[in-house]
């Protein structure tokens, strides 16, 4: 994630301007959308794996812990696939 984030930074920074335009032709091209999906990826299972510690450190019910994790679970999951499905969409023009 460190070297998908370093080349996230880096190249976004290198665009002239943020505009819908600009970022669309950036992302059709093929390696910069696969990049960007992997990194969407990467972040949304970083981000589970950081909100499943805080929820097993503080929630203390076995019941609702357990009830937390699947929401949490389920909701990066959703996510996650649908930040990489868009991307591919834009990227690949699908």
């Amino acid at each position: 994630m460190l070297v998908l984030g370093a080349w996230f930074v880096l190249t976004v920074s290198g665009l002239d301007t943020l505009q819908l335009q600009v970022v669309t032709a950036f992302l059709a091209t093929p390696l910069n959308s696969v990049l960007t999906g992997l990194l969407c990826a990467a972040m949304a299972y970083h981000s589970y794996l950081g909100v499943q510690v805080v929820i097993e450190d503080y929630v203390h019910s076995p019941r609702l812990c357990w009830f937390s994790l699947m929401v949490s679970r389920a909701a990066h999951l959703a996510v996650g696939i649908l930040c990489v499905y868009y991307v591919y969409q834009i990227g690949f023009g699908g």
